[in-house]
């Protein structure tokens, strides 16, 4: 989590710096809307919009591991349960009969 923050935060500061060095005011144009704003604005947005979208991407995965990771504990409590079960009966469990089942 620490490396990736820290790859986050550097690659924000690389595109801040982008973004002050080139102040130009640009005409940003989309489908039939358009309006001006600086350089900086729209880097930032798109950046935005790129973290954005790849924390939804990720968040089928993290619901999915989370189901996988509830069921894993439930069946952990269940064998912990039949383990106990097993350890309090007396003389534990019955060995099977000499030579086999008929």
């Amino acid at each position: 989590m620490k490396l990736s923050m820290i790859v986050l935060i550097v690659l924000l500061a690389l595109v801040a710096a982008f973004g002050v060095q080139n102040p130009g005011i640009i005409t940003v144009r989309f489908i039939h809307l358009t309006g001006d704003t600086s350089l900086l604005v729209v880097i930032v947005a798109g950046f935005g919009a790129g973290v954005l979208g790849g924390w939804l991407a990720g968040l089928p995965g993290f619901f999915r591991r989370r189901s996988e990771a509830g069921a894993a504990a439930r069946r952990i409590r269940e064998l912990e349960a039949e383990v106990g079960d097993l350890k309090g009966k007396p003389g534990g469990p019955t060995p099977p009969a000499p030579g086999g089942t008929p």
